[in-house]
This record gives C-alpha cells, sequence and structure tokens, in this order.
C-alpha cells in the first residue's frame, strides 16, 4: 500500500545524508512501497550487464540507485534552499504543500 510523501516526481530535491550529501537533483521516480525516490544524478552505481536489445554492447552500465526519501528535502522553488514541507488547505479547499521556511505554497 502507497503511503503519503512531501516528495513528488519532478521535484527538486537536496540530498542531507549518506554518501551523496549535498547534492541537488531531480526526483526521477518515487516507489512509494519501500519509501525511497530515485533522484538524477545522485547515489550513482556501476551494473554489470550482458548485451541485451537496449544495450547492444553490454559492459558497465552507470545508473541511479533508490535513496531513501527521509534522506531527502524539497528546494525551495522561490529561493532555492532546502526546506521543510507542510500540508494545509487552500482557499480552494484543497490540500497544499508549503514551505516551513516562507510559508508559500509549492505548486
Amino acid at each position: 500500500m502507497g503511503r503519503k510523501f512531501h516528495i513528488k516526481k519532478g521535484d527538486t530535491v537536496y540530498v542531507n545524508s549518506g554518501e551523496s550529501r549535498g547534492q541537488q537533483g531531480r526526483v526521477l521516480n518515487v516507489i512509494t512501497k519501500d519509501g525511497k525516490a530515485i533522484v538524477e544524478g545522485v547515489n550513482m552505481v556501476a551494473r554489470h550487464t550482458k548485451p541485451n536489445a537496449k544495450h547492444t554492447q553490454g559492459g558497465i552500465i552507470r545508473k541511479e540507485a533508490p535513496v531513501n526519501i527521509t534522506n531527502l528535502m524539497l528546494v525551495d522553488p522561490s529561493t532555492g534552499n532546502p526546506t521543510k514541507v507542510g500540508r494545509r488547505v487552500n482557499d480552494e479547499n484543497k490540500l497544499v504543500r508549503y514551505s516551513k521556511k516562507t510559508g508559500e505554497e509549492i505548486k
């Protein structure tokens, strides 16, 4: 069963813990079942693959591995700084995310 997270696909996030600490990237995929996200250019691993239809050459391929969502912070689009995320009901009675630092709504 999936859970609600403070991060969505397409968000820019900051890695605050682990080997990739300090890096920023765009979320490519959120794995709600495991509580992990795949972030572009973060937590790169090498995979040894046989030749196949996608990679006709085979060999060592570098790709992103999942990062635990608790190690990620959303980057505030207006300031460019990492921020905590809250939820509140807006004027149209919709639940929206907002930046706890600036109080601005996050699209």
